[in-house]
């Protein structure tokens, strides 16, 4: 037989054109013969491809046969209705042997062998199976048996072409590889590695957990504006647009915080956000400029009661979507179960490092220790400023197993309460994991005062030309002189955390649709 498209050849690019047209004209064909199967409006799933396999003893037709050996097949009449079974996916194989035919369904689930035969269907379904192509929907009515070499298989009783594939897929046996290909055209991604879709699969369980485990403790979830005149909560560019309707410039939000503490002010005591937000900056294996961010505001506690939700959070979605605390990352041994480490910034550059920032008392002898170490600075830069440099420069990378980072300097952190006894800290820590940054939480600043001091300091920092740094948020201001509780906040990128969980090497595998530059 001549090897075609619906054999899963592997066709030179010139030869795309000739086979989309051959599954154009299969097309009019069957819409001239009445039978357009994008008329089809539904099928009944009873099953998923899984369901069969895994409740094969339940649904198992045992098949007996003659005195020459021959197998025998039952008539449809004679299965139970309990044991029917209807499937529907996408067909991914397909191989004709005259009178019989093998084909694999793939569904959400994964593949299913279909066993096709001319006596079941009859000729003409039997005709007009034998020219569907690789890619096509279809949905089969059968029941469940075991073919002679052992594989759980479905014998047809029905097939139906539900949607007519008109673009053929890459061949089978080396599957979807270009990385660029695979991000343009998820959809085909998906199709054709089973890896990609239980990474996304897995994206919605460690989702559905969160919300699982701050249900549990008793967390609220909220939606809160994504176009806003006054972006805050982050060092961060945000990305411009216009209101046509207010005839307004607005921004996409870089961060949830500044609405969600306006809901603590409220006395919405536990809030939560898992949402979109943007930064118009640089793209590579952990940054997109549009990504999910989680964040939770919680009354009465503060950055300790952070820490200790965090590391209960992080075990427990290990414990459920991975079934263990121990897993690894790109070869690297991760442990969730062990408590996880602390250490203050200035104790770890002091370790990593070797340079005591306690000992540092002026803006100068910290520019002049990161002249000596160098790590490049601006001249608008502070101790403080230049401390999270070193920590940047020499600890992030030593930082493998879970590590919170705590008591930050007040120069970078013009959202966080200060650390009473400690001059130039505040109440803040980062949770750093595989090296990453994977949340910044605070001990909330609640003093209207003290919040207008650091955002005009934020404000000085802008007109030197920092065009990250915050700006006056003036209605969040009157919120907290309404009066807000003591509050913890933490934010977590979800991004990241996906990664860690499904081993995927760049954000982009765990986003649906990553940013790509245009190809026009």
């Amino acid at each position: 037989m001549a090897k075609n498209d619906s054999q899963n050849s592997n066709p030179p690019q010139e030869n795309i054109g000739r086979l989309v047209q051959v599954r154009m004209d299969k097309l009019k064909e069957l819409q001239s013969a009445g039978k357009d199967p994008f008329e089809i409006v539904r099928f009944d799933q009873s099953h998923h491809s899984s369901d069969v396999r895994g409740k094969f003893d339940e649904l198992e037709i045992v098949l007996s046969t003659d005195a020459e050996g021959k197998t025998q097949h039952p008539a449809w009449e004679e299965i139970p209705a309990e044991k029917r079974i209807s499937v529907a996916g996408r067909m991914m194989s397909k191989r004709v042997m005259g009178k019989a035919s093998f084909c694999h369904v793939q569904d959400l689930e994964g593949q299913l062998q279909c066993y096709v035969t001319r006596d079941e269907l009859g000729e003409e379904a039997y005709a007009a199976f034998k020219k569907m192509d690789i890619g096509d929907i279809v949905g089969v009515k059968g029941y469940a048996f075991r073919t002679k070499a052992g594989e759980i298989s479905l014998h047809a009783h029905e097939l139906t072409l539900l949607s007519k594939s008109l673009q053929p897929l890459p061949e089978k046996f080396h599957g979807l590889t270009d990385t660029e290909i695979r991000y343009r055209q998820r959809y085909v991604d998906l199709i054709m590695n089973s890896e990609v879709r239980d990474t996304f699969r897995k994206r919605s369980r460690i989702l559905q957990e969160i919300r699982n485990f701050l249900s549990g403790r008793s967390f609220m979830e909220v939606e809160t504006p994504i176009l806003v005149s006054n972006p805050g909560g982050a060092a961060a560019r945000p990305f411009d647009t216009h209101y046509n309707a207010l005839d307004e410039d607005v921004k996409l939000r870089i961060s949830l915080e500044l609405y969600l503490k306006r809901l603590i002010v409220g006395g919405l005591e536990r809030v939560y956000e898992i949402g979109r937000v943007f930064r118009n900056e640089g793209v590579d294996t952990r940054h997109n400029p549009e990504f999910t961010l989680m964040e939770l505001y919680q009354a009465y506690t503060d950055y300790e009661g952070m820490m200790e939700l965090t590391e209960s959070m992080f075990r427990y979605l290990a414990e459920k979507v991975l079934g263990t605390t121990t897993f690894s990352y790109q070869g690297v041994e991760l442990d969730f179960g062990r408590p996880f480490a602390r250490m203050t910034m200035t104790d770890c550059v002091k370790k990593y490092a070797g340079v005591d920032f306690d000992a540092v008392a002026t803006d100068e002898e910290a520019k002049a220790l990161a002249r000596e170490h160098h790590v490049e600075y601006e001249e608008r830069h502070k101790k403080g400023d230049i401390l999270n440099l070193f920590f940047e420069e020499f600890c992030e990378k030593e930082l493998v197993q879970p590590t919170f980072i705590m008591d930050h300097p007040i120069e970078i952190s013009p959202l966080t309460k200060k650390k009473p006894g400690c001059p130039g800290k505040v109440e803040r820590f980062e949770l750093f994991i595989n090296t990453w940054e994977m949340c910044n939480a605070y001990s909330e600043l609640n003093d209207p005062i003290d919040q207008r001091e650091r955002f005009a300091a934020q404000e000085a920092n802008a007109a030197a030309g920092d065009e990250e740094a915050e700006h006056t948020d003036e209605d969040f201001l009157n919120a907290l002189s309404v009066g807000m509780p003591p509050t913890g906040g933490i934010g977590y990128g979800i991004d990241r955390l996906v990664m860690l969980l499904t081993n995927a090497p760049s954000i982009r595998d765990v986003l649906l649709f990553p940013t790509l530059k245009s190809l026009s």
